[in-house]
């Protein structure tokens, strides 16, 4: 008889990574104008996509056709109050710990985008600074 794989009751099926795709040249051109106003973030890619960051700690970026920001729990409510905006879920079902996404009425006044982009880099500044690891050694 023919040995079978028997699955243990604790292995779950993966979850498919949804295909990403390439953010509008529109939104990297805002993401770029917005950023010239912060020349203090350090501009890496997270995900593939543009991302500004300080004292390591990732305070905005785009994701596919979104811009996200990270908030203080305060901000991060008046926000969502404000504009109805949802969290920021690069896979849905799993939203990452104190992003939303940036709303159409924000990304679209340079005044209020610059507002909002400040409070989260100032929130991003109060955090400890992450420490960048090296890498293994095989």
């Amino acid at each position: 008889m023919p040995s079978q794989k028997i699955k243990a009751k604790s292995e779950k099926p993966k979850r498919a990574m949804p295909a990403f795709t390439k953010a509008p040249e529109e939104m990297v051109s805002l993401f770029e104008r917005a950023m010239k106003d912060f020349p203090m973030a350090e501009m890496r890619k997270m995900f593939g996509y543009p991302a500004a960051f300080v004292n390591g700690n990732m305070f905005t970026g785009l994701f596919q056709e979104e811009m996200f920001l990270r908030l203080s729990d305060e901000d991060r409510a008046a926000i969502r109050k404000e504009y109805g905006t949802p969290l920021f879920e690069p896979m849905p079902g799993r939203p990452m710990r104190g992003y939303v996404l940036v709303p159409k009425y924000v990304r679209n006044s340079p005044k209020l985008l610059h507002m909002w982009l400040m409070k989260g880099m100032e929130y991003c500044k109060s955090l400890p600074a992450k420490v960048k690891r090296g890498r293994k050694s095989s």
